[in-house]
């Protein structure tokens, strides 16, 4: 059946084809010499048939927009990049989609194969300098399927095959490597697009697995449950809701990459370290690092119980935590079942609301007003903050934030980096969450540092050049400050924590990043006092809103031990 949306032509045509038909809306390129077949197939092809192209000048930025942009849809977007020495610039966002279980199609050129007699060989000494042995070999470890295309009619294939795999549970990016060779070629006589492949989706729990954990339920004085990342729908937020609710279940979020609960759930103890001395029954929802095994395990006494697609994360080499009971299925259907099937605990809820209101309230106390003249405190930044966000507002947090400070909304309102900890991840990301909804505020919350591995006059230039009107804030505290709570950690009394300044952590002098930002017609302002920041974020609110201008805001905040 010939294709309805167009006429591919080329190994090229069928590819960008296929990418739509995968549900792909972007295609988020740094191009270089490999891709002339693509940009010829992206001119001549109706455009409402293909992905829409977005210049994205450094691949770091490029693989957090298309992260980004998952995290506030569900839809998956492609990346592509050029041939090995671009391929290396996107390895930290790949690992980081890897980490965050966040399906990208990632694509690279590959050098020509050939030298002469085909169109697509070689015609540059680049491309005899940039061919390497294995070049998929640098993003393996970390994509769910990898091929190299060899026939153009693989452009079409393949490419469907790598999006399904790519959105099964759980989902990652995967990887295509691309020669020019099969990218120009004609398509065979006959040629038909491939059929649709659907993902695979994690099922139900076993009975018998089942069974188990109601009983367990029914029985504990205090069931904790530890989560730290929804879907971008809401579902596992919804059913957690509904089941701590009529199952008199805590819930902790530490760690958190993306808030699960709103803050306001009279479940919710809060994104700390866990209570863990004092449950005796532990459920793990698709967490892959629940609790630190030196700081606060669960008590010996207690159950514990993994629950998720991949439950054990296979692909984590050294995971060591103890599991009474593993379930591989999807959480939200565990708890659908569990909710219908253990007995409701009224007075264990009430218990647990009352446990979760002073945590609450305890945590929302520790962000205090700065004195007059003083910098403020991350908890101070994350209030004010958390007051200027209405109810579909998103905070993109890279070392900025504290969300036992703020009051989430709902679901998904909270993203911190993911815990491969590939740093410059936030602002681009919030520029793909932008670009996905132009009317949400879109916040990036960041570390000074963050903000200097975000190749900041590339996101710049993106957002001016997509109108993308997101609201950057960068907590500055003049340096490392994660490395400097880690050498203390480790060596409390040793030589560097007597010196003036423990070495490899300043960051000074620090440039002007709001001229960085103004080089692209931001509004930029440096706030020195920590109570001039509400004035100044509803300040950068309204010429969000009425201008459709970023706006950078660079807040002094003082180093502290704790965050």
């Amino acid at each position: 059946m010939k294709d309805p949306l167009a006429n591919p032509e080329t190994g090229a045509d069928a590819l960008l084809l296929a990418l739509s038909r995968a549900g792909v809306s972007y295609l988020f390129a740094n191009a270089g010499t490999d891709f002339p077949p693509l940009i010829e197939g992206l001119a001549k092809l109706p455009a409402e048939s293909i992905p829409t192209p977005v210049t994205v000048p450094h691949e770091t930025a490029a693989m957090g927009m298309a992260h980004g942009y998952w995290l506030v849809t569900g839809r998956m977007q492609a990346v592509m990049v050029h041939v090995n020495v671009g391929l290396a610039n996107a390895v930290m966002g790949v690992i980081n989609a890897a980490s965050d279980d966040v399906p990208v199609m990632v694509l690279s050129g590959r050098t020509p194969l050939t030298e002469t007699g085909r169109v697509g060989g070689r015609i540059t000494p680049i491309q005899y300098g940039q061919e390497m042995f294995d070049q998929t070999s640098l993003v393996r470890d970390a994509v769910k399927f990898d091929y190299e295309i060899r026939y153009p009619e693989q452009g079409d294939s393949v490419t469907t095959r790598a999006a399904a795999i790519a959105l099964s549970d759980p989902p990652g990016p995967v990887y295509l490597s691309l020669p020019r060779e099969p990218l120009c070629e004609a398509l065979p006589d006959g040629y038909a697009p491939a059929p649709a492949t659907a993902p695979a989706r994690a099922g139900a729990p076993h009975g018998a697995d089942l069974d188990t954990l109601v009983e367990w339920i029914d029985r504990a004085e205090l069931p904790l449950v530890v989560c730290q990342r929804g879907d971008p729908a809401g579902r596992l937020s919804e059913a957690l809701s509904r089941a701590a609710a009529r199952l008199g279940l805590a819930v902790s979020e530490p760690f958190v990459v993306r808030n699960v609960l709103a803050g306001g759930d009279p479940a919710l103890l809060g994104y700390g370290p866990p209570p863990m001395e004092r449950a005796d029954l532990v459920i793990v929802l698709d967490s892959g690092v629940p609790w630190i095994a030196r700081g606060t395990p669960p008590a010996p006494g207690a159950k514990v119980v993994h629950i998720g697609p991949d439950p054990l994360f296979g692909r984590m080499p050294v995971r060591g935590y103890r599991s009474d009971l593993t379930i591989a299925a999807d959480p939200v259907l565990v708890l659908g079942a569990l909710a219908a099937r253990a007995e409701p605990a009224p007075d264990r809820r009430k218990q647990i609301e009352d446990l979760a209101s002073e945590t609450r309230a305890k945590a929302l106390a520790a962000a205090t007003p700065p004195e007059p003249g003083e910098v403020a405190s991350p908890a101070w930044l994350s209030a004010c903050l958390s007051d200027i966000m209405d109810e579909d507002a998103v905070v993109f947090s890279e070392l900025g934030l504290l969300p036992g400070a703020m009051t989430l909304k709902g679901p998904n309102r909270f993203f911190g980096n993911p815990h491969s900890g590939g740093l410059g991840w936030g602002v681009p990301a919030a520029l793909g969450a932008q670009l996905a909804d132009r009317d949400r505020l879109v916040i990036a919350a960041v570390g000074d540092g963050s903000y200097m591995f975000a190749n900041p006059v590339v996101c710049h230039q993106v957002a001016e050049a997509l109108d993308l009107p997101i609201l950057i804030v960068v907590k500055n505290n003049g340096g490392w400050n994660a490395v400097r709570r880690a050498v203390r950690g480790a060596y409390p009394e040793g030589a560097a924590m007597k010196r003036n300044e423990v070495p490899l952590t300043s960051l000074a002098p620090l440039p002007d990043f709001t001229a960085v930002a103004r080089a692209s017609r931001a509004h930029a302002e440096r706030i020195e006092h920590g109570a001039d920041i509400p004035d100044a974020l509803a300040r950068a609110v309204r010429i969000i809103r009425d201008e459709r201008r970023h706006v950078l805001l660079d807040v002094a905040v003082a180093a502290t031990e704790t965050f």
